[in-house]
C-alpha cells in the first residue's frame, strides 16, 4: 500500500538549471504545483543539498519540463544520479536525447515546456526549498501522453 503522500498520481517533471557560468543541470522535481494565474506562478520544491538548488542560487532562469512516457528510460538516470558528480547534460547528448528550443537545449519528446524566472524562495525546516517561478515562456506539446507516477511505479522504476 503507498504512503498518503504517494496516493496522487501527479505528472513528473525535469528542471533544467543553469550555474554562474550558464552550464546546465538537470533533475527529476516530483513536487510542482501552479500556485497563481495572475501572474503565472509555480512552486517547486528543490533538495537542499542538490546541485539544482546551488544553481537556483546562482542564475535565476530555469527550464521546467512535463514529462511524457517517452522519457520514462531518463528518469533513474537523471532523478538518481548527483549533478556535483555526473554530467547528466553530456549523458542525454550521447543518447541523442536533447533538442534546442529558443537556445536552450530541452529533452525531446517532452509534453510541455516551460520557460521560468525565479521570483522568490521560501525556506522550509524540512529538506526542500520551496522556489516560486513566474512562468516567461511555454509550449505545450503533447497533453495526452503525460509521464505520470504511477506510471513509474507500474515500470518499477520508483517503488
Amino acid at each position: 500500500m503507498k504512503r498518503v503522500w504517494n496516493i496522487s498520481n501527479t505528472a513528473i517533471y525535469s528542471l533544467i538549471s543553469f550555474d554562474k557560468n550558464n552550464a546546465p543541470n538537470i533533475n527529476i522535481c516530483s513536487y510542482v504545483s501552479v500556485v497563481s494565474l495572475k501572474p503565472k506562478l509555480y512552486l517547486v520544491a528543490i533538495e537542499k543539498t542538490s546541485k539544482t538548488h546551488e544553481n537556483l542560487s546562482e542564475n535565476s532562469f530555469c527550464v521546467l519540463q512535463i514529462l511524457s512516457s517517452d522519457n520514462i528510460s531518463i528518469v533513474k538516470y537523471v532523478g538518481k544520479k548527483s549533478g556535483r558528480k555526473t554530467d547528466k547534460i553530456n549523458y542525454l547528448k550521447k543518447r541523442n536525447l536533447l533538442a534546442l528550443w529558443q537556445n536552450k537545449e530541452i529533452l525531446k519528446k517532452s509534453s510541455g515546456i516551460i520557460f521560468l524566472n525565479k521570483i522568490d524562495t521560501l525556506e522550509t525546516i524540512g529538506d526542500h526549498t520551496l522556489f516560486i517561478f513566474e512562468i516567461q515562456k511555454s509550449k505545450t506539446i503533447n497533453e495526452y501522453n503525460i509521464l505520470t507516477f504511477n506510471k513509474l511505479i507500474e515500470n518499477k522504476v520508483i517503488l
